[in-house]
């Protein structure tokens, strides 16, 4: 991925890196996305918002995966060891519908798995684009501002902690949302 990033067509590799990762493939968009955005500082908003758009695109197509193959893709799933994060994220949809897609944006859980499970429960499309689109876009677009801002010293961090990063986020939210819901 990082030999593809420095290509010149590094930008379609990113849209389709993107699309694929959010229905199919295993390796998320960061790993050409942050690596791109240092090469070209002045062009790393044109690459969040490319890999945003080509997120949201491959999660429909994940979307449409769960709603007309979930019986051919679920061995797939417990054979990968995902049947319980799975469950888990059945269990999310069921209770926070459009949040859970926002939050998942922002985890280092597989993307693929939220937009399968949003297919296979037929969640409301709207909701499921926007809560994409508001989820996937924040995480892209913060990467891109880390590249920009911090340069190669971000980077490296990143690099180390962007999965402690991701669950601090993911709970800064739920902390937020809970809270909401309880004074509000």
């Amino acid at each position: 991925m990082l030999a593809l990033a420095k290509h010149a067509h590094a930008p379609y590799y990113l849209f389709v890196l993107s699309f694929a990762e959010s229905s199919f493939f295993p390796i998320p968009p960061d790993v050409m996305l942050a690596p791109m955005s240092l090469a070209k500082p002045e062009c790393a908003w044109r690459y969040a918002f490319l890999t945003t758009i080509a997120s949201v695109l491959g999660g429909l197509f994940g979307y449409w995966i769960g709603s007309i193959a979930f019986d051919w893709v679920h061995p797939y799933i417990v054979q990968f060891g995902y049947e319980n994060t799975y469950q888990q994220i059945e269990h999310g949809f069921n209770q926070w519908n459009f949040w859970i897609l926002f939050l998942a944006g922002f985890t280092p859980i597989p993307y693929k798995l939220f937009t399968i499970a949003a297919g296979a429960l037929h969640v409301a499309l709207l909701p499921f684009i926007l809560g994409s689109l508001v989820g996937r876009g924040g995480r892209f677009f913060l990467v891109a501002f880390l590249m920009r801002w911090g340069g190669v010293h971000i980077d490296k961090l990143l690099r180390h902690y962007i999965d402690r990063f991701s669950w601090f986020v993911l709970l800064l939210a739920v902390a937020v949302f809970a809270s909401l819901k309880i004074w509000g």
